[in-house]
């Protein structure tokens, strides 16, 4: 199967899950985790299902987002801290995320592709138009395609050269870092 066919069959599925009743952030973790070999057991998808709704219908970050981000950090993500005790383990520490390459600049790019085709990240301001009809057909289908997208957005990262990837400038960032 090609990348692209891999990242097809992702937002297929991610698609799919919605009909099943799967909330937003669970589509996108399953997808992910069906169909890439992460090394995690299959049940980690129950840590998406808070998400949903922007965290339990709170209406925060998009649960399409939260379970994207939580699917590339399944491949990208770390699973130790570098090596080294106190001060030299913090430095690799921020290096790793902050650098370049850095695991924040691979993830700053998921809210910022979302923003710049949604225009929000929040739950609650995506689906402001439907608050007094949450139940409703438009509602779903656009969650639907949004939910396709984020899984696609997943997808093409996960798919990406993580070094590559992870040098990339960063987008809007609450530390307001730039080049």
């Amino acid at each position: 199967m090609t990348r692209e066919e891999k990242i097809e069959a992702i937002r297929q599925r991610a698609r799919k899950n919605f009909s099943l009743g799967y909330n937003c952030a669970e589509c996108v973790a399953e997808a992910v985790l069906s169909l890439v070999d992460t090394g995690l057991p299959p049940e980690v998808k129950k840590l998406a299902t808070g998400f949903g709704g922007g965290v339990g219908l709170y209406g925060d970050t998009c649960g399409a987002l939260v379970g994207a981000v939580m699917a590339v950090s399944a491949v990208h993500g770390r699973s130790t801290l570098p090596e080294g005790e106190g001060k030299e383990g913090l430095m690799k520490s921020k290096e790793q995320l902050y650098g370049k390459p850095g695991l924040y600049r691979l993830f700053n790019q998921l809210p910022n592709q979302v923003k710049a085709k949604y225009g929000q990240t929040l739950c609650r301001e995506l689906a402001a138009k439907w608050r007094d009809n949450w139940l409703c057909r438009d509602h779903a289908l656009f969650c639907r395609d949004l939910i396709t997208d984020v899984a696609g957005m997943a997808a093409e990262m996960i798919f990406s050269d993580r070094d590559e990837a992870a040098s990339r400038p960063l987008g809007e960032n609450v530390e307001n870092l730039k080049e």
